[in-house]
């Protein structure tokens, strides 16, 4: 919480800024014009979070009418510009358009919506219908996506290194489910405590496009953003639950550097000391202990993971061994001492996180 009683927003992206850096250091103008361009806008959205946090956000307007469990979306259009959020597109139950773009986003909120309502029992992101807002065709060749604190907007990438960011659903769904995380635990954006936050936005990402494709966790890739790196990229996608630093390995866009246990943790004080690199620790936990059991990863190992984030006993500045120890007293408490307990306890001894 913050000192006025409020969830503390952050501004969150998809691609994490040292990707953005080394393709801004790239020689070929076609690559670095975009990537420097997307930072600078970054930079920018990201100072306006700041000071709304200080002033105060401004209350998302709900309606007194609405039926509970039903979303309630609403998809904008930039036009390539940068005021938010836009031209309505589309609203709440208006048939597709032309714009294939607006179409993703609009469905993608939706199959957000539906998983968090049917396996949780969450209506919307903060629990109480919340109403669900994105903007697309953000500025021009913008390589990023993100959560802002009231919404989600998309760029429609460069062609070069990114395509459209509504391609992937778990795009779409890792960001929302950074507005699941700001109305819960609100987990601080720096050092251990925001890679938990980038790797849950990863986990429910992930879950969201497995429960829509129907996928069990054998079944899954358990990669984030297939589909977003464009043809000339060595790669296939931005990050790997299922080997974390394998994603990408690309002459301009550089080697994939997350680690997968803690023996190799990064120690920096970039990306919010690493917030986009260490996530690969606890995400390749939750994918040791989802394949382990098999199934939909959505319904037990999700189920956990979820009961932590809700549950009240997460801390701001919680660091991995709080949430691994969160995690076993929630398998225990939930399903009692049998598979599930093991699994989760044997993931986190994989990735070299100890429980207390």
């Amino acid at each position: 919480m913050t000192e006025n009683g409020g969830f503390e927003p952050v501004f969150c992206t998809i691609v994490p800024p040292h990707v953005l850096d080394r393709l801004a250091q790239a020689e070929d103008p076609v690559v670095h014009g975009p990537a420097r361009r997307t930072l600078r806008r970054d930079a920018y959205e990201r100072t306006q979070r700041r000071l709304t946090t200080v002033v105060g956000a401004t209350a998302v307007a709900t309606l007194a009418d609405a039926e509970p469990g039903k979303p309630r979306r609403t998809v904008y259009d930039a036009r390539n510009g940068t005021d938010l959020p836009g031209r309505k597109a589309r609203g709440e139950g208006d048939a597709p358009g032309k714009d294939a773009t607006v179409n993703r986003a609009y469905a993608g909120l939706g199959a957000t919506f539906e998983l968090f309502l049917k396996a949780y029992a969450r209506d919307s992101i903060d629990g109480n219908g919340l109403p669900l807002d994105a903007t697309v065709h953000y500025d021009e060749d913008y390589g990023n996506a993100f959560w802002n604190g009231e919404q989600m907007v998309f760029g429609d990438g460069d062609g070069e290194i990114f395509l459209d960011f509504t391609i992937p659903v778990d795009v779409i769904g890792h960001e929302l489910a950074h507005g699941v995380t700001q109305y819960t635990a609100n987990l601080d954006y720096f050092g251990q405590s925001g890679a938990l936050n980038e790797s849950v936005s990863d986990v429910f990402g992930a879950l969201i496009k497995q429960y829509t494709l129907g996928q069990t966790a054998e079944e899954a890739d358990w990669l984030i953003g297939a589909g977003l790196l464009a043809p000339r990229v060595t790669g296939e996608a931005l990050r790997s639950m299922k080997a974390p630093g394998t994603a990408y390995d690309d002459d301009v866009l550089g080697k994939d550097p997350q680690p997968a246990t803690m023996d190799d943790y990064v120690r920096t004080g970039r990306d919010n000391g690493g917030v986009h690199i260490n996530s690969g620790i606890p995400n390749h936990a939750f994918y040791v202990a989802a394949t382990t059991l098999g199934g939909h990863a959505w319904e037990r190992a999700g189920q956990v993971w979820y009961d932590v984030l809700t549950g009240g006993e997460l801390q701001q500045d919680a660091q991995f061994t709080d949430f691994a120890t969160l995690t076993v007293k929630a398998a225990r408490a939930r399903y009692g001492e049998g598979e599930e307990l093991q699994a989760v306890t044997k993931a986190w001894e994989r990735v070299g996180v100890r429980t207390l």
